[in-house]
């Protein structure tokens, strides 16, 4: 991260106004797809109860689409849960970046935690400074968490007058917007070659394995990847 200053030191970053677009943007963009993962949830047979407490204590979102799809697909409930943890722990690398870039205080830190995740972390590393960066980080947190719990209940709620959820194709939301997000970061040869293999992988194991299953073999992808390289260095 590099900070700007101005001749008396104080931090220059993006106009506040820009920070908080950007965020809200992100936040709205995202919320909806709340939508899909509530019908996608109540065609899973999970109550209306169940997807909401989920949103609430989970909220991140491609851990619950894991989830949901592999119970839906008639896999084990904690084969299922096991994936969307796997998946979830991504959140705990973005936390010890953020923690550097944000440094935000001891008592803020744990409510802190329960928004990093995908978007709110994308918008923060892409500020300049550390003020715009906690701006984006709390505008996108906030704003994402209303509207994905609401669309949530919304989504739940109206899952009996779409009908069948599958022929909709609303489970595709989440990864959707989860692949639209990843793309931009895969900027290395070692990067592009554990997102390749992990597709590979969840795709090729996905006909043969229990569901949710593949989500862990993909997991694998990344320490091949890094063993195959340290092997040619």
């Amino acid at each position: 991260m590099v900070i700007r200053e101005t001749p008396d030191g104080v931090a220059a970053g993006r106009p506040r106004a820009a920070v908080v677009r950007d965020a809200l943007g992100v936040g709205v963009a995202v919320g909806l797809s709340g939508f899909a993962f509530g019908v996608t949830a109540a065609g899973a047979g999970i109550s209306v109860a169940q997807a909401c407490v989920l949103s609430l204590l989970v909220f991140t979102g491609a851990s619950q689409f894991a989830l949901v799809g592999a119970l839906a697909a008639g896999g084990n409930p904690f084969t299922a849960a096991a994936g969307a943890f796997f998946l979830g722990t991504r959140n705990a690398f973005y936390g010890l970046r953020l923690s550097q870039l944000l440094a935000l205080p001891r008592a803020v830190r744990p409510f802190a935690a329960h928004w990093v995740i995908d978007e709110t972390t994308a918008v923060a590393l892409a500020q300049p400074d550390r003020k715009s960066a906690r701006l984006g980080f709390g505008v996108t947190g906030l704003s994402l968490y209303l509207l994905w719990n609401l669309t949530t209940l919304l989504g739940a709620l109206g899952a009996e007058a779409i009908g069948d959820t599958s022929a909709w194709g609303l489970d595709a939301a989440g990864p959707a917007v989860f692949l639209a997000l990843l793309a931009p970061m895969l900027k290395t040869s070692t990067e592009r070659a554990v997102a390749a293999l992990a597709l590979v992988l969840g795709l090729g194991f996905l006909p043969v394995l229990p569901a949710g299953v593949p989500v862990l073999v993909a997991a694998l992808a990344a320490p091949a990847v890094l063993w195959m390289k340290g092997r040619r260095s």
